[in-house]
């Protein structure tokens, strides 16, 4: 989830390009580059760490270009180093480079081609297939190689591109990932965002997937299967925060809607068909073979993920796992051996106790893995090996995107456990692995669901944003789901709330419950599913009000519960992924009711450096 800006027109480019990747920067901020067309060649300053760095490097350079691209990096492929930055070149550095945000999912096969064709690769990314891929096709014509080009990748990503030959344009595509063209007066932009040009132009165009676009002073030129295709500009209403959240109202709601794409993308070349490329968990298969137990600590959002990865791990790849908070694990004395391994979860890669927790747990003597969503942080450093959520920049403080890519590569690495001990029949695991490849789209289906009003989220929170206590309940894939759940109404609404097994409601949060109690229960299809229809009963019978999350044509639920919010159907262990989405929903919306800042809940933070 990078941020990408191009720029073509009568202004010198670089003050302009800088401007605009200021304004992406919450899109990624380990490193950044810029590329200028000047009359020798293409130029390139590129610098590792926030954008203050580029600006310092680029200096007052006195360049008269007028035309260039800049990129801002959030790294999922290649380390935080300057040869990693884009813009990408290829073996003629001063002729083509590329941006890109998203990612190549066959890059591995793409690259084996042109390395025995002859091609040089200097950076460890995935993208820099695209610019070779266009040294080779390139006749002449950078908008046609482009075009020849884009039906050899596979994945989700925007491109741009530039060439020394070619002063003045500027070609690039979308498939899955935005990227928007801003019309000036004898100047164009490209932008990941419109919020990169929106101080410069409020018209612009917005490309669908696979069209190729080309971009002159003069104008725009759009290209679907070699014609083109008249396109008229838009009129942009927004002002300059809401373009940083791409329309939304908060970063939290755009963070939600950006699942789809974090999911993807954090799947995306680790299944290639039915084959789970999972390098980065460095052991063995005796090693795997060996295992005899896994533990998993973490905190918080990360630790109800943890919940989820115990189900998965358990069922399929038969090792017993224990979920652990990090911060109780660290003082427990933890008995360890070399055939455990301890999975710390941690967004930021620097929650103190998930970070104490792999360093005590390396110490003793187990494998440790480390799952976190940015590079560099200080849990890569103490882990062996690490494995990268890709989910962008997370803003807002309560987690919404982190939490389904987390659980999305939990069952991942599940199955590759289970491939390697061979405690899942082949066809089952490729089985799960095509319903995997399905959650985005799933999720997506139950967006714009939402968005459509087929919901009633809007009319639960409207009746129930004024209640003085919530209870959330599940069983088995369905209990991390509800703790999930209520937290987000915690951090976010001041409600007080509590989460428990539906099972142990009877021996004592029961007590709590009253006429009108507002009861959310995680009712999708397992096969406790009529153990939790028992435990709804107990509740109405108390006169509770029961919201239940259930599997898209379960009829049956209706005569049980006051509400029913249906989520897509999908296999029993998956369901985590898409029954969350609701309830993020639905607390979203009790606290948008209630007035409060979601993106900044009081007296919490972001990052827990602190123990």
């Amino acid at each position: 989830m990078c941020g990408i800006i191009g720029y073509v027109g009568e202004r010198e480019a670089k003050p302009l390009l800088l401007q605009g990747l200021q304004r992406l920067e919450y899109r990624g901020y380990d490193s950044a580059g810029i590329a200028l067309r000047e009359d020798e060649g293409l130029d390139y300053v590129r610098a590792v760490g926030n954008l203050q760095n580029l600006v310092e490097a680029v200096g007052p350079n006195g360049s008269k270009s007028r035309q260039g691209l800049g990129h801002t990096r959030w790294a999922t492929h290649g380390g935080v180093t300057e040869r990693n930055c884009h813009p990408l070149v290829g073996c003629d550095a001063s002729k083509l480079a590329i941006v890109l945000n998203g990612i190549v999912e066959n890059y591995r096969e793409l690259k084996e081609q042109l390395e025995a064709e002859g091609h040089t690769f200097t950076s460890e990314t995935d993208a820099e297939v695209v610019v070779h891929l266009l040294e080779r096709e390139y006749d002449g014509d950078l908008t046609a190689a482009l075009e020849r080009v884009f039906p050899q990748l596979e994945g989700h990503f925007s491109i741009v591109a530039i060439h020394h030959d070619h002063p003045n344009l500027l070609a690039g595509v979308r498939h899955q990932t935005p990227l928007v063209v801003g019309v000036g007066e004898g100047e164009m932009f490209i932008a990941s965002s419109v919020a990169a040009f929106l101080s410069e132009t409020r018209r612009a165009y917005f490309p669908v997937d696979g069209e190729i676009i080309e971009i002159t002073p003069a104008g725009a030129r759009f290209i679907v299967g070699g014609a083109e295709v008249e396109r008229e500009p838009e009129e942009i209403q927004w002002d300059q925060e809401v373009a940083e959240k791409g329309g939304f109202e908060t970063f939290m709601l755009k963070e939600i809607y950006e699942q789809p794409e974090a999911v993807a993308e954090t799947i995306g070349d680790r299944v290639r068909g039915h084959n789970l490329i999972l390098e980065a968990l460095a052991m063995t298969e005796l090693e795997v073979q060996n295992l005899r137990r896994v533990v998993i600590v973490a905190c918080g959002t990360a630790y109800h993920a943890a919940v989820v990865g115990r189900y998965v791990i358990e069922e399929w790849a038969r090792v017993p796992v224990e979920p652990d908070i990090a911060s109780e694990w660290i003082y427990r004395n933890p008995v360890l051996s070399k055939d455990t391994l301890v999975i710390g979860i941690s967004q930021s890669g620097e929650t103190r106790d998930t970070v104490n927790a792999v360093k005590l747990a390396r110490e003793l003597g187990a494998r440790t893995l480390a799952i976190t969503n940015q590079m560099g942080t200080q849990i890569t450093r103490e882990a062996e090996a690490t494995m990268y959520t890709r989910c962008g920049l997370e803003v807002g403080v309560a987690a919404s995107k982190t939490f389904t890519a987390q659980a999305a590569l939990l069952c991942l690495i599940a199955l590759k456990l289970a491939q390697i001990r061979k405690t899942l029949p082949p066809d089952e695991i490729d089985f799960i692995l095509d319903r995997l490849h399905e959650l985005p789209e799933k999720i997506q289906t139950f967006l714009d669901d939402v968005d459509a009003g087929r919901h009633r989220i809007e009319e639960i929170a409207q009746r129930f944003y004024e209640k003085p206590f919530f209870l959330y309940l599940g069983r088995h894939i369905g209990l991390p789901v509800a703790l999930e759940g209520a937290l987000k109404l915690k951090e976010i609404s001041y409600i007080p709330t509590d989460a428990y097994s539906a099972g142990e409601m009877k021996h004592g949060p029961i007590a709590l419950l009253e006429e009108g109690t507002p009861v959310v229960v995680v009712a999708t299809n397992i096969h406790v599913y009529d153990k939790i229809v028992s435990n709804i009963q107990e509740t109405r019978a108390r006169g509770a009000h029961v919201i239940a999350i259930a599997t898209e044509g379960n009829e049956d639920i209706q005569h049980h519960a006051d509400d029913v919010i249906f989520v897509p159907r999908t296999p029993a262990f998956l369901q985590a992924v898409l029954a969350v989405i609701p309830l993020q929903l639905l607390a979203y919306r009790i606290a948008r009711l209630r007035g409060l800042n979601v993106d900044q809940p009081r007296n919490l933070a972001k990052t827990v450096t602190v123990e």
